[in-house]
């Protein structure tokens, strides 16, 4: 069985460093972008299974790639998950309105990280 492809938008080298380590140790591919326009591209390239967004980004932030990836790349089915340190309620509940798939707040836990990211593809989570 083929792995899960994660796209992981994420500008913090070592927040991306964290995830991606994470995930590859837990057997998903895992395809980086560090901005908003490299993760256009790079759905674009290699549509993935699951893409986690961080909502600070530098150039078009996480909503509006959102919003470009659901309009030319992604379709409805493919899961796009928030990632942010912003954990107030109405955050989430403003993550959701935008529509992403779901939340998941920083500091990201190394240890629920593949769990949730299970969940997401299983549609499970939110």
């Amino acid at each position: 069985m083929t792995p899960a492809r994660i796209l992981v938008v994420e500008d913090n080298l070592l927040n991306l460093k964290l995830v991606r380590d994470v995930l590859t140790f837990a057997s998903y591919d895992v395809i980086e972008a560090q901005s908003g326009e490299e993760a256009l591209r790079a759905a674009k390239e290699t549509p993935p299974d699951l893409v986690l967004m961080d909502l600070q980004l530098p150039g078009i932030d996480g909503t509006e790639t959102l919003h470009r990836l659901r309009e030319s790349t992604l379709g409805s089915d493919v899961p796009v998950v928030a990632v942010t340190a912003l954990a107030m309620a109405e955050d989430k509940e403003r993550a959701a309105r935008a529509g992403f798939d779901g939340y998941i707040e920083k500091p990201i836990s190394a240890r629920a990280l593949p769990g949730q990211i299970e969940a997401f593809l299983n549609g499970r989570a939110t």
